[in-house]
């Protein structure tokens, strides 16, 4: 019986695998609609995908393409794919949801899309995964379990084709993900943005990547009667020592790897003795003996902010550093992790009439013109011209400090 169990323990069980469930930690509130991005690709597919460089690829669509310069766009489905179900795709069980589109399925292999504006970016929209009900969708890995609390999503059990699993947990706080790895809870954790205290872990293997999906800015209140001078901003740029804050640097709004990305920007190198020649110059325009700001933080960037609060105050200034856990309303510089939008088009974020989105209350024409005419013009390379021109004229007058692309972490047992 022993030479039995024997061989069935060392040799059949391998074999044939133990498909042993992968544990992993992520940081965030998801309700089942915004969950990441990574884990709803694992799940399901969208109409097309997004490229290495932010160029739009075919997914479930082989083709697509618009007869009105962008307020109509028709896709055609490719053959032969089929929903976890079993259920053949066809355009009449593809399951977007837009409240000012209009969708039309004049067959079982074309889906239309009549828009209400021309927009050049909505090849970029149905990037995201599509779902023929609840989150059955069409990808590697099938949902067999999520638990809610609320309408907040605690934990999402997945399975593979080949019968792996994968069970993703999700905590509040990146130290409450972190506890849940030193208890045992999960396996793996992903996305951090420090590794302290595995660093010193002899027994965990440590990875590391720069995340170019997203920046890390000083966000300013162009409204604010102190920062709504351009050569302050200008001024406070400069004096961040943009090396000390780790990760790559970042220029600009796009992402380093977007095809319509402008490496040509004003850069904001380190120059104290310039920030404090304009700073100086700006007290003395303005009759003022010295300059206050609060620089707000969430408590996750409270090391970096305090790198920039003294970086400030050699200049001259009076900084009051503030750790706040929302997005403020009302604040004067705010220091923030910014999700880059796939698509180059940053109308709700910069344009003047954005006044929920655009946190700075930035308003400039030019600008806007430019965001205006970059989401309506189809022509790839005159879209990258104008991406170039908004970068430029963006960047010179400084509504955010651009500072550098995260390094985020994975961390696993060995």
């Amino acid at each position: 019986m022993g030479v039995v169990f024997f061989f069935l323990l060392n040799f059949l069980l391998p074999a044939i695998g133990l498909n042993q469930t992968v544990r992993i930690g992520e940081t965030g509130r998801y309700v089942v609609s915004s969950l990441p991005a990574p884990i709803l690709r694992l799940i399901g597919d969208g109409l097309t995908k997004i490229d290495s460089d932010g160029s739009i690829i075919p997914d479930l669509a082989s083709s697509w393409e618009t007869t009105d310069k962008g307020k109509t766009w028709i896709f055609t489905l490719k053959d032969n794919i089929y929903w976890q179900d079993g259920e053949k795709l066809t355009s009449k069980n593809i399951n977007y949801q837009f409240s000012d589109v209009t969708i039309e399925q004049p067959d079982d292999k074309t889906i239309i899309f009549k828009l209400q504006n021309a927009y050049s970016a909505f090849p970029a929209v149905v990037s995201r995964p599509t779902f023929k009900s609840g989150l059955l969708g069409t990808g590697e890995w099938k949902v067999s379990k999520i638990s809610l609390n609320g309408s907040i999503v605690e934990q999402i059990d997945l399975v593979s084709k080949d019968k792996e699993k994968m069970v993703y947990k999700f905590y509040p706080t990146e130290e409450r993900t972190k506890t849940a790895f030193e208890l045992g809870q999960v396996d793996k954790l992903e996305d951090l943005f420090s590794i302290s205290p595995f660093d010193a872990w002899p027994k965990v293997k440590i990875e590391s990547v720069t995340d170019t999906s997203e920046f890390v800015a000083v966000f300013f209140n162009t409204k604010d009667n102190t920062l709504q001078e351009k050569n302050l901003r200008q001024a406070l740029s400069y004096a961040i020592d943009k090396t000390k804050l780790g990760g790559v640097r970042a220029t600009s709004p796009i992402s380093m790897d977007s095809w319509a990305y402008n490496p040509q920007v004003k850069p904001y190198d380190y120059d104290p003795d310039k920030a404090k020649q304009m700073i100086d110059d700006y007290k003395k325009t303005n009759k003022l003996d010295e300059i206050s700001i609060n620089l707000s933080t969430p408590p996750l960037l409270l090391s970096k902010a305090e790198l920039i609060a003294n970086d400030w105050r050699a200049v001259g200034l009076n900084i009051n550093l503030q750790v706040i856990t929302t997005v403020p309303t009302d604040f004067q510089a705010f220091l923030a992790i910014f999700d880059i939008p796939d698509d180059p088009d940053q109308y709700s974020i910069w344009h003047s009439t954005q006044t929920s989105a655009n946190i700075t209350q930035y308003q400039d024409p030019r600008v806007d013109k430019l965001l205006e005419d970059g989401r309506s013009q189809i022509d790839l390379e005159s879209r990258r011209k104008i991406y170039l021109d908004f970068q430029r004229f963006l960047v010179e007058d400084s509504p955010a400090a651009f500072l550098y692309y995260p390094t985020i972490y994975s961390i696993s047992r060995k």
